[in-house]
Order: structure tokens, then sequence, then C-alpha cells
């Protein structure tokens, strides 16, 4: 059981970096012009994983 709160926790941590840091992933990992599409889809894909960490956690 703590192993699975361990891991919900990092998934949490995982989604709020890519939240808030997904400018910046962005510009690092895809060198396309059209970066506020790949910002927008990282945002969504942290609050995704940031929602499903915190299902596992309770």
């Amino acid at each position: 059981m703590v192993v699975i709160k361990f891991l919900a926790l990092i998934l949490i941590l995982v989604g709020v970096i890519f939240i808030y840091d997904a400018r910046m992933l962005s510009i690092k990992w895809f060198g396309f012009g059209d970066q506020n599409d790949a910002t927008t889809g990282i945002k969504i894909l942290g609050f995704i994983f940031a929602i499903i960490g915190a299902i596992v956690l309770l």
C-alpha cells in the first residue's frame, strides 16, 4: 500500500511539473514553430496526471 501511495505522489509531482514548466519543456522537447499547441497539450497531460494521482492516493 505504501508503494502505491508513493507512486501516486510521484505521478502528482510529475503532473504539477508538467503544468508549471510546459513552455520550457515544449521548447526543449519539440523543435517546430507552433509551440502554443505543444504547451497546451503538455499542460492538459499534466492536469490528467495530477488528477489520476490524486484519485489513486485517496
